[in-house]
């Protein structure tokens, strides 16, 4: 039997996604929960790794089993081993044909920065920071030139393991929400930092470094050296895995953040 998983966590408490033999990742705390709860050994597979210092609100794994578990075990009982940090939203079974990160047509991220003279207090270690002025319009202006199917290596991490950097962006929108400037990116797939990336060159926009129009250029380019550096990994969550109907998981995509109601 196959089930799948949604998840949720702070990955500020964690040294990323995928395991280490010294553990402190989500998924060491996530396998070593279902293991309580089988029994034995369990392995997980994920829909996107995330690196240290990223959240998530809409992850989603699966993991295979013979064992005959109610599904309120691998949520319920699953949540009362993990640390406080990581919580499993639902439990569904699927098809062996299921596959959390090969099924998926899509993937959301969001992307939320303080833009205050202030450093952050409430928001440290759950969003980036640039404390000077910057024009959301230019940025979202910036950011329609990234829709379509591009190549996006201007904004591909050196160690980034994808076969292909050309992936069809969905959606790109900036927008303001009183001190925060909230991006929200959905695309086929997602580089190596592709999204911090991409807020690095649009805050870069934004400050007045760069017209719009330069949000192309990158892209045409395909340079990495050109492109703005790296922005902060607090800031970042997964918020969402888009996968066919059939499937019928429950949960779909997760917009909220913590302490951000309206967002």
């Amino acid at each position: 039997m196959r089930i799948a998983l949604g998840v949720e966590y702070d990955g500020s408490a964690f040294h990323g996604w995928q395991k280490q033999p010294g553990g402190g990742t989500v998924q060491n705390a996530l396998e070593a929960a279902l293991s309580q709860i089988a029994g034995v050994p369990m392995d997980v597979v994920c829909a996107g790794r995330t690196d240290a210092g990223v959240h998530a609100t809409g992850q989603v794994v699966h993991f295979d089993t013979t064992l005959e578990r109610p599904l309120t075990a691998w949520w319920r009982g699953a949540n009362s081993f993990l640390p406080a940090a990581v919580a499993v939203r639902w439990a569904h079974p699927v098809g062996d044909g299921f596959h959390a990160r090969f099924s998926a047509y899509g993937r959301r991220y969001r992307y939320v920065l303080l833009n205050r003279p202030q450093r952050p207090g409430l928001w440290h270690g759950r969003a980036g920071w640039y404390h000077h002025p910057l024009d959301v319009e230019a940025m979202q202006k910036a950011a329609t030139q990234l829709l379509g199917e591009h190549d996006f290596s201007a904004f591909r991490a050196a160690q980034c393991q994808a076969k292909s950097p050309i992936k069809t962006m969905r959606q790109a929108d900036v927008r303001r929400i009183g001190d925060l400037i909230v991006f929200d990116f959905e695309a086929s797939a997602f580089l190596h930092h592709m999204v911090r990336n991409l807020v690095g060159s649009l805050v870069y926009i934004g400050q007045g470094k760069h017209p719009p129009g330069w949000m192309a250029e990158l892209l045409n380019t395909a340079d990495r050296r050109l492109a703005a550096p790296t922005f902060a990994a607090g800031g970042l969550y997964l918020v969402g895995v888009q996968y066919e109907a059939h499937w019928a998981l429950p949960g779909g995509e997760e917009n909220f953040l913590p302490g951000s109601s309206g967002l």
